[in-house]
C-alpha cells in the first residue's frame, strides 16, 4: 500500500522556511557584520538577523519556525531589507504572508514610466496605460477618437466613470449590460489589495451613489480576472468596429496597465486620426 500523502504546508511554514534559506545563504559581510571565526551554521545567525530588524530574537526564531504569530508589514520590510532580497524575492515574502507591501507605490501614483507612457504612440491602435483605479493616465489619439467622451479634453478619464455614468458609453459599447457586468468584477479582483486606499474608496463610494446598475454589480460580489478578447463598439462615426483587447502589466509596476486594442481583422483602423495624447 502507498503511503498517506503528506499534509498540505502551512503559510507560515512556508514563509518561514523561505526567510530561512535567505538568511542561511547571505554572507556576513554581505550583511555588513564581521564573518566571526567559528560559525556552526551558514550565513547569518537568527540573532543577528533580529538585531538588523530590529526585532526580538524569540519572535524572529518563532516566523522562522512557521510559528502563528502576527507579522506586521513593517516588521516585514524590515525583514527584506536585512536579508537583502530582490525586488522579486520581496513580493515572494509579502504575498507568502498575504501583506501589502509598504514600498508598493502610493495610492493614485502617476509617476508612470517614461518608457511606458511613450509606447502608447507607437502603436497604429487605440492603446492606452490605466493607473489602479482605472483612471487613463496616457493614450493614443486613436483611442480618444474611439472612446469618445473618455479620453478628450476636459473628460473625467476614468474608465469606471465613463462606463457608469456617461450615456455615450452605453451607445458605444455593444451589449453594454454583459460588458459592465463583467467590468465590475474584473474591478474587484484587480483592486482587492488596495480596497482601503481613500482614492478606490471614494471611486466606489461615489459610483454606488450615482450608478444603479454599478451598485447592483458590485453588490453582486461577482469576481474575474481581466482578460483579453473580442470587444465592439459602435462608433457614432465610423460603424461597427471589432477589436481584439490585450492587457500587460509593466515589470516592477503592477498597478498599472498597458492596453492595446488590435483590429480584430487584421485591417488597418479606418480612422484618419494619428498622433498622441496624455494626461
Amino acid at each position: 500500500m502507498g503511503q498517506d500523502p503528506a499534509p498540505p504546508r502551512s503559510p507560515a511554514r512556508e514563509l518561514g522556511d523561505f526567510i530561512r534559506a535567505h538568511r542561511e545563504r547571505l554572507a556576513p559581510d554581505a550583511a555588513g557584520l564581521p564573518p566571526g571565526n567559528r560559525r556552526r551554521t551558514p550565513g547569518l545567525r537568527r540573532e543577528e538577523v533580529a538585531q538588523l530588524c530590529g526585532v526580538s530574537p524569540t519572535w524572529y526564531t518563532w516566523i522562522e519556525q512557521g510559528r502563528p504569530v502576527s507579522a506586521s508589514p513593517d516588521a516585514l520590510a524590515r525583514i527584506a531589507v536585512a536579508l537583502r532580497l530582490t525586488r522579486a524575492e520581496r513580493a515572494y515574502l509579502f504575498e507568502l504572508a498575504a501583506l501589502r507591501d509598504p514600498a508598493e507605490p502610493t495610492a493614485g501614483a502617476s509617476d508612470a514610466p517614461s518608457a511606458l507612457i511613450a509606447s502608447v504612440a507607437l502603436l497604429n491602435a487605440p492603446a492606452y496605460v490605466l493607473d489602479r483605479q482605472w483612471t487613463a493616465l496616457a493614450w493614443n489619439t486613436r483611442a480618444s477618437d474611439l472612446f469618445v467622451g473618455l479620453l478628450g479634453d476636459g473628460d473625467d478619464h476614468n474608465l469606471l466613470r465613463w462606463m457608469f455614468t456617461s450615456p455615450g458609453a452605453r451607445e458605444l459599447v455593444v451589449d453594454w449590460s454583459t460588458r459592465a457586468r463583467r467590468l465590475v468584477g474584473e474591478f474587484r479582483a484587480d483592486s482587492s489589495r488596495h480596497l482601503s486606499d481613500t482614492p478606490t474608496r471614494t471611486l466606489i463610494e461615489n459610483l454606488l451613489t450615482s450608478s444603479d446598475d454599478f451598485a447592483l454589480y458590485w453588490r453582486s460580489q461577482d469576481v474575474g480576472e481581466r482578460e483579453g478578447g473580442v470587444r465592439d463598439f459602435n462608433h457614432p462615426v465610423h460603424g461597427l468596429l471589432r477589436f481584439d483587447q490585450i492587457t500587460l502589466k509593466p515589470a516592477l509596476r503592477d498597478d498599472l496597465k498597458f492596453v492595446a486594442l488590435i483590429p480584430f481583422d487584421g485591417t488597418a483602423y479606418r480612422s484618419d486620426a494619428s498622433g498622441n495624447g496624455s494626461t
